[in-house]
């Protein structure tokens, strides 16, 4: 180990920067944020400087650096671009047992600063020994995305109730035991939702009794390729100790569920086995109530055609708590992997999101308004009523030439766009499966453009045209 990583607390502790460049004040901003009394010793100052010495919040010393500035100093940073200015800090400090830092020399460091993945009060500090900085930023920006920006505040709470629960809660194990059932459960989850009361409140319901409360998240999966899944929507998956999913969640997104939670395929599905959603609700209220961490794991958006907001009703009446994560909705996703905007200045000034899972005895779309120009029109599950969307669309006055994609398992690896106009929409419907989505409008013919993912789509659009032929 080249250096021991240590946390020092500077609170009201003098400290020492040589330098008045926009490095120094990267440096200098560091220190004032762990509460460090700063001196800068520079004959120029950069702006940021200026502004900090106008606000009171550093003494500054118009001075070249001398020996003398380091007297009662407990660390000092050396930021100029004088070489010889610098080793003379470092021979000081050397001298009088400060611990110095030259910039950008290891060799002239008896301290290193690491990265940094600041969630106060708990930080994280990354570092190469100065071998691999570079490298030390990439794995620092990875923690930043894997760890929570909540975590500080849940820390902050978790430190006022520690001598509370020390009063009912005397052993050890049990505390340990205690913090990472907390750490793990519902109160991670109000802290992340910014429910600071109810979350020290469970902190004391959790202190008094031994059977947990049950949760759900409703997910949002996304249309297929999981690296769209949110972050949070990862965390959650990671916790659960139940994922009831549908048929549409890809192989990619069910492979990042936690490897020990129980998996419940709730799924509908043409020509498939279907559960009914009145079981898929109870279900899910029958795993809550046993106390589990449940995950409803839904394709796409849950809030779009999802039936979302029907099963959370059901957890509302229930007395059961739950969180929303997003997703990312077909319509977006699909039809960006297909290079086709849903909207354009030129095309369409606006875009409309249906179902065509229509009822069997009747049609309430306004099908006026679906057919209007200059929009674009997406149709969720609309494969077999293609002939129906077709012939309605065509009746209420859209172009027969009007461009049409029919989109099949959308940003997945076997993605394929099948193109034509909207009087051969049955026909292109034929050579499709679910899971697909429809597109009808002009925006549809900047794809040749802008398509970008994989190679399908031209090969595709080809046997379309040889077979409508």
């Amino acid at each position: 180990m080249d250096y021991l990583p240590i946390f020092a607390d500077l609170k009201r502790r003098p400290c020492l920067v040589v330098g008045g460049n926009d490095v120094a004040w990267r440096k200098t901003r560091m220190l004032l944020k762990a509460g460090a009394d700063v001196r800068v010793i520079a004959p120029v100052l950069n702006h940021q400087f200026q502004q900090a010495v106008q606000q009171h919040k550093i003494t500054h010393v118009a001075d070249e650096f001398e020996p003398s500035h380091l007297d009662g100093i407990f660390l000092a940073i050396a930021a100029t671009e004088r070489k010889s200015v610098n080793a003379l800090v470092y021979q000081s400090a050397n001298q009088r047992q400060v611990l110095v830092n030259v910039v950008d020399n290891t060799q002239r460091c008896s301290f290193i600063v690491p990265s940094i993945v600041d969630r106060s009060p708990i930080i994280v500090a990354i570092s190469s020994s100065g071998k691999a900085p570079v490298l030390a930023r990439l794995i620092r920006e990875k923690l930043e995305a894997i760890l929570p920006q909540h975590l500080g505040k849940m820390a902050t709470i978790a430190g006022r109730f520690r001598n509370q629960l020390a009063k009912t809660v005397t052993s050890f194990s049990a505390r340990r035991q205690f913090w990472e059932k907390a750490f793990d459960g519902r109160f991670s989850e109000l802290v992340a939702a910014g429910q600071e009361q109810e979350a020290e409140q469970e902190l004391i319901d959790l202190s008094q009794s031994d059977s947990p409360q049950g949760q759900v998240a409703l997910i949002g999966a996304g249309p297929g390729d999981a690296s769209l899944l949110t972050l949070r929507a990862l965390q959650l998956m990671q916790q659960a100790d139940v994922v009831l999913y549908d048929y549409l969640v890809s192989d990619e997104v069910m492979d990042l569920v936690r490897r020990d939670a129980e998996q419940v395929c709730v799924g509908k599905k043409a020509g498939f086995h279907s559960v009914p959603q009145e079981e898929t609700n109870q279900l899910i209220v029958q795993y809550a109530q046993q106390g589990k961490r449940v995950v409803r794991l839904k394709g796409g958006d849950p809030f779009v055609f999802g039936r979302g907001g029907e099963e959370l009703e059901v957890l509302f009446d229930a007395g059961i708590p739950f969180q929303v994560v997003p997703g990312i909705t077909a319509a977006a996703g699909a039809t960006a992997y297909a290079g086709i905007p849903l909207t354009h200045r030129d095309h369409a000034q606006s875009a409309m999101f249906i179902t065509g899972h229509l009822k069997p005895d009747s049609d309430q779309l306004d099908w006026s308004t679906l057919a209007r120009g200059k929009q674009t029109l997406v149709i969720y599950m609309g494969l077999m009523k293609s002939g129906h969307i077709q012939q309605q669309l065509l009746k209420h006055g859209r172009g027969g030439d009007t461009p049409v994609a029919i989109i099949e398992r959308g940003t997945q690896k076997t993605q394929k766009v099948l193109k034509g106009q909207l009087n051969e929409l049955e026909q292109l419907a034929q050579n499709a499966a679910s899971p697909a989505l429809i597109v009808v409008g002009e925006v549809v013919n900047l794809s040749e453009k802008l398509h970008w993912f994989g190679k399908q789509e031209q090969q595709l659009q080809q046997s379309a045209v040889v077979r409508l032929a």
